[in-house]
């Protein structure tokens, strides 16, 4: 959350007036040319792919036909030859996105497997695709597209590549694909390969694919259904108009679930939607703004949860607490599957970000498991579930995935879908909702005190302190307690986690700049009160002055 005052339609229905306008939104990405030389208008691919809004002219077909055909000669530069799987969720700009990609994969030959009925898919079903074709290959492997810009506002639209690993691709694999995107941006997509629309979907080398059955089939080697079904646990699940809503009923059906859906509406102004913080519409299942309404339910179930537009991210809402905190679930969710896994290699490790509560260290420690410790983004993780090193990856934003129950991979992307039915996993099994069994877990490790802020940035302030030197923080002192490490890659695999992470005795900050607005991210907690939270931030916001002083 922001600094700024709470808006006064937070957590409220948003007036029509300021719903968006979807025609001139399509128009705008048809028509708004993008200019390569001004920056914001240029392909740049963050933690989660290239996004921005067709208004400003940040996602617009031009970035999308350039995107598309630089992944076709990545491709070609990496050996890869299978398949493409390919999926998009419900945001308006994603159903023009899957066109022009389309156009440009057939234009180039790619055999791209497209959802049957052009529907939604989500993003964790897209990493399944592609590590069950490749299971047992060497070669021949496939790789996808996810086009999606996650829990965004209804203009936004977002487009990543996932390589042969199933996960959200490195930076050296961005970096390529993004730099020739936008040489053909600069040419005014000469060398760019297309065919009409209506041609594309005929060609052979596309693909009609039933992105369901497999995934909904699957899903009890991942998750105890037997144990969900047999205790009757009584769930809610609300997909907020995005990629998950054709895949419950399916799962319902054929797990025999006491579940129900409380909203399968879809709707590209997203209009049912209540405001989050800032008065704007986001599919963000972490804010009690944006999940009101089926926090207002959270009595009539034994669990009810929430994903975002992709299904990547969850949002656990129990009787017992209500909307929970995305690192107490990470938390809880540990200490049930150490115990619940016989299967799993005592080895594996349970894998965090920099920045997500230090609840799941003393959690993993109290379990005697290893903890690896990453940069933001679910990329760090995909290798180690692939070879089984880590069980579990997790990140504060409340995405998360785990292992099948016999120890093999999964998905190397987040599964919101798994971590909704984990949750009613750990009801049926444990008898008490995830939020108590997080009381349990943690009476005796003490009490987190965890928030995370925005603070304003220029361009150039965010560069420094992306780019910074530990040597540079001079701060001895956090709250009152003596500092112990100064971090800017993280101790898991020494990669650099795009920031600051300063650590005392009884608390933390990290700070790093956003990808997308102008503002850095200050992530804190104390495991003393509130009150020397408060004290943390504001030694943060020094330190990070100083920081920006220096340059």
């Amino acid at each position: 959350m922001s600094e700024a005052t709470l808006h006064p339609l937070a957590g409220k229905p948003v007036p029509r007036s300021a719903l968006t306008n979807i025609p001139r939104l399509m128009t705008a990405y048809f028509t708004l040319q993008p200019d390569p030389a001004i920056p914001t208008q240029k392909v740049a691919f963050g933690t989660s792919g290239h996004r921005g809004s067709a208004f400003a002219s940040a996602f617009n077909e031009w970035h999308i036909l350039a995107i598309t055909q630089a992944v076709c000669l990545y491709r070609q530069h990496a050996g890869i030859t299978g398949p493409l799987f390919i999926g998009m969720d419900s945001h308006a700009l994603s159903e023009a996105a899957l066109a022009s990609a389309i156009e440009v994969l057939a234009a180039n030959g790619v055999v791209t497997m497209v959802d049957e009925h052009l529907g939604y898919t989500p993003t964790p079903v897209i990493s399944h695709a592609i590590l069950t074709y490749n299971r047992g290959r060497t070669e021949g492997l496939a790789d996808g597209i996810v086009i999606s810009p996650s829990h965004n506002p209804p203009d936004d639209g977002g487009f990543k590549y996932n390589p042969t690993n199933g996960g959200p691709a490195d930076v050296d694999v961005t970096s390529w694909i993004g730099k020739a995107a936008n040489e053909f941006l600069a040419a005014k997509l000469a060398g760019v390969k297309r065919l009409p629309f209506a041609r594309a979907r005929k060609e052979a080398c596309i693909r009609s694919y039933d992105y369901i059955t497999p995934y909904v089939a699957d899903l009890d080697r991942v998750i105890d259904m037997d144990a969900i079904r047999a205790a009757g646990v009584k769930i809610g699940i609300d997909p907020l108009g995005g990629a998950a809503v054709r895949y419950w009923q399916p799962m319902i059906e054929r797990y025999k679930l006491d579940a129900t859906v409380v909203n399968d509406i879809v709707d590209p102004t997203f209009s049912f939607m209540t405001a989050d913080w800032d008065g704007k519409i986001r599919m963000d299942c972490s804010s009690p703004y944006a999940m009101a309404p089926l926090i207002a339910l959270a009595d009539k179930f034994d669990i009810a949860f929430a994903n975002d537009t992709d299904a990547d991210r969850h949002g656990i809402v129990t009787p017992s607490g209500g909307l929970m905190n995305p690192n107490q679930f990470l938390a809880a969710s540990i200490a049930y599957l150490c115990t619940h896994r016989p299967d799993w290699k005592a080895s594996s490790a349970f894998g965090k970000t920099a920045v997500s509560s230090g609840m799941i260290d003393r959690v993993v420690a109290k379990m005697g498991r290893k903890l690896v410790e990453v940069p933001v983004g679910f990329k760090w993780f995909s290798a180690g579930l692939i070879d089984g090193s880590l069980a579990f990856g997790g990140e504060e934003s409340a995405g998360a995935s785990f292992l099948r129950r016999d120890g093999e991979v999964w998905t190397t992307d987040k599964d919101g879908l798994i971590m909704g039915l984990l949750a009613a996993e750990i009801t049926a099994v444990t008898g008490s909702d995830p939020n108590q069994l997080y009381q349990s877990v943690t009476a005796d490790l003490g009490k987190s005190y965890y928030a995370r802020i925005d603070a304003p940035a220029t361009t150039e302030q965010k560069a420094i302190l992306g780019k910074l030197d530990p040597s540079k923080i001079s701060a001895d002192e956090l709250a009152g307690e003596k500092v112990t490490a100064r971090l800017t890659r993280a101790p898991g695999n020494d990669a650099s986690i795009g920031g600051i992470k300063v650590v005392a005795e009884n608390g933390w900050f990290a700070a790093r700049p956003s990808g997308t607005e102008e503002v850095y991210k200050i992530y804190a907690e104390s495991f003393l009160s509130a009150d020397h939270l408060a004290q943390i931030q504001a030694d943060a916001r020094a330190v990070v002055a100083k920081v920006f002083e220096g340059g």
